[in-house]
This record gives C-alpha cells, structure tokens and sequence, in this order.
C-alpha cells in the first residue's frame, strides 16, 4: 500500500512540474499565435500556426524586416513587418521604399507586385502624411502588413510601441504542407 503511495505521488509530482515548465515556456519564451486575416499575404495566409519568441525583443529593438506580434490599440494582437526603427525617416515612391533616403528591396512583396495591373501595391507617403512626424519617434516602430493595399498597419493605427511588441515569429508549423521558417 505504501508504495503505491509512493508511486502516485511520484507520478503527480511530474505532472505537476511538467505543467509548471510547459507554462513558464508559454509564458515567458514561446507562444503559438494564429495568423488571422489576409494582411501578411502572400508571406502568411489566414489560419497559419506559427509560434511567437518572446525572447527576441527582451535583449533589444527588433530588426528591420522582422514579422513581429504586438498588441494593437483594439485589444487585438497584429502580426505585421517592421519598417521604420527609431529615428528613420520612411517614404513609398512608386512603389520603392526608401529608409532614411535609402531604397530597399522588399523581395517579399514581389508576387504581389508581378500580379498588379491597376496602378501601385504601396501607395506613394511620407512618414509626416501617416503619423505627423518627419521620423519614427523614440521607442517606436513603424510596421506595416505585407499585403499593402489590405492591411491595417502603421499608416492607419500610428506606430508601435517597442513595450507592446510581445515578440518576433518566422516558424510557421501549421498546416504541415507549409511549414517553414519565414525570410
């Protein structure tokens, strides 16, 4: 009798710290998030599982071009793509992003690009037109959803604060026939 005893409490006293670390994991290191919508098309699709690393932004500032998640004004939580760091200055010109009087490439959004007939996949700004500024202040982001003509992003809700941001996500494990780690 007592060694059953002592063989369920062994067995729960694993369960018990199995839970434990399987939330301290959720909770401070990694989530699972579901991609809810299309505005990070063709890069993510409505209904891709990816997981969240919280790690990523508790040693410093995201880098440009990373997808991030961050909780949005409406008590939602946005994935998008990290355009402006603190300090840039951003601007569209026919459909060429230029950071700080720079052009990059966005080879991401070349698909969309090749499938448009009817004028530009960015409209044409300047950061002081979307948020009244000439660059992107202190402790902020400017982001923006890959899927440009449909997305709710910084040119629509303002720039991000880096405090809001819960994490960088690439992994996308879910459905099977797309997993991969994003670019």
């Amino acid at each position: 009798m007592a060694k059953q005893k002592n063989e369920l409490w062994e067995w729960t006293k694993a369960l018990l710290i199995a839970v434990g670390l399987a939330a301290l994991i959720r909770y401070f290191l990694f989530t699972p998030i579901v991609v809810d919508g299309l505005s990070m098309m063709p890069t993510l699709h409505n209904g891709d599982r990816m997981i969240v690393n919280k790690l990523s932004y508790s040693v410093g500032e995201p880098d440009r071009f990373d997808i991030i998640v961050f909780h949005a004004p409406e008590q939602k939580d946005y994935i998008k793509r990290v355009i402006g760091l603190p300090g840039d200055t951003v601007k569209y010109i026919d459909d060429v992003l230029y950071v700080n009087g720079e052009a990059y490439d966005e080879p991401y959004l070349e698909e969309y690009k090749e499938q448009i007939d009817d004028g530009l996949l960015t409209e044409d700004f300047t950061l002081a037109e979307k948020i009244g500024r000439e660059t992107v202040p202190e402790n902020t982001l400017f982001v923006m959803g890959d899927n440009r003509r449909f997305s709710k992003d910084s040119r629509h809700i303002g720039v991000v604060e880096v405090d809001e941001v819960i994490g960088s996500t690439n992994v996308i494990y879910w459905p099977i026939k797309d997993i991969e780690v994003i670019k």
